[in-house]
């Protein structure tokens, strides 16, 4: 069997950073994959709010520690820029303006033709359909500003950005990896966190509309053990009212993008297929049973028992996502 091994040199830091937590994947071998080590570091609420830093000194020192601890020195790192920051938009675009032009075309554009709730952006985009008249395209976009303190704050601990993500992709490319896929289906991903949802569908391999929003989190509600392997498990302590009142929600908040999907986008001739379940939050699984329940729709999960081992054991649910980004640029 053909294998690559990754010496420690060459072995790059995947790194996930949300409102609550840090966390990191190490690859030992791509082929077969196989994980070197994964750390985990929970975040007091308030260095991070929607995606944006808001306490950079208290989250450099923590990140610093991090490092330390993990012995992650001068490395090289992809990182995924925060949901709350991504917008993916569909655009049409006059079919005679090249590939080469396209990027051109929508900074001249931006403010006039094309609006974001943010100025000075970065983005990427996608070729689609081209009717010989126009042509459409997706176009994935943030806000330069909040994206680059990320990646100069990795620069200025010694880590090198070599590459972002954002999680519906790194979802999908464990999902694609591990044979999930169907064909022709249009997949509704669900990306379950302790504070936040982020929703995306997609066709195939393309990821057509994302959602994000939050959800109320109130640490003295919930109970904080450290297992041994440096990740942390939590236990809800509350009211079980409050939690039924946030799922309720999330629930209103598929729907809402399910029809907006099949109605709005497609015109009735489309509509979603299949549900990926994802996420760290801790009563994930008692979501999946209601998820089940109340769509008449293939519910799955990332399986647990992926041959990803390390030296911990198998990788953790809450990590599948950072295994996700450290699949960028492997396939």
């Amino acid at each position: 069997m053909a294998f690559s091994l990754l010496t420690p040199k060459n072995r790059i830091i995947n790194m996930v950073l949300n409102d609550h937590s840090i966390r990191f994947v190490e690859l030992k071998q791509m082929n077969p994959l196989i994980a070197h080590k994964w750390k985990e570091r929970f975040l007091p609420s308030g260095i991070i709010r929607e995606g944006k830093i808001v306490d950079h000194a208290s989250l450099t020192n923590i990140l610093e520690e991090c490092i330390d601890e993990w012995k992650i020195n001068r490395r090289s790192i992809r990182f995924l820029v925060p949901d709350p920051l991504v917008i993916i938009r569909k655009l049409s675009i006059p079919s005679d303006v090249q590939d080469d032009e396209i990027k051109g075309y929508l900074y001249l554009e931006l403010g006039s033709t094309i609006h974001l709730p943010f100025d000075e952006p970065v983005f990427d985009f996608y070729s689609l359909e081209d009717n010989g008249t126009t042509r459409e395209i997706l176009l994935f976009a943030a806000p330069e500003k909040f994206v680059m303190e990320y990646a100069d704050l990795f620069a200025k601990l010694k880590l090198n950005p070599i590459a972002a993500d954002i999680s519906p992709l790194a979802l999908y490319r464990l999902y694609f990896q591990l044979d999930l896929a169907s064909q022709d289906e249009n997949l509704f991903t669900i990306q379950l966190d302790l504070t936040s949802v982020n929703m995306c569908i997609f066709e195939g391999t393309i990821p057509y509309v994302m959602r994000h929003f939050p959800l109320p989190f109130e640490i003295e509600k919930w109970q904080m053990n450290r297992e041994k392997s440096d990740l942390f498990d939590l236990m809800y302590i509350g009211g079980t009212s409050d939690l039924v009142y946030h799922f309720e929600d999330i629930f209103k908040e598929i729907i809402k993008l399910m029809d907006f999907y099949k109605y709005s986008l497609n015109n009735g001739k489309k509509e979603v297929t299949k549900l990926l379940l994802s996420g760290d939050h801790p009563l994930l699984m008692a979501f999946l049973e209601e998820l089940k329940d109340r769509f008449d729709l293939p519910v799955v999960t990332i399986p647990l028992d992926y041959p990803a081992k390390g030296k911990s054991g198998m990788i953790p649910p809450k990590q599948l996502l950072t295994f996700g980004l450290a699949l960028k640029e492997v396939q």
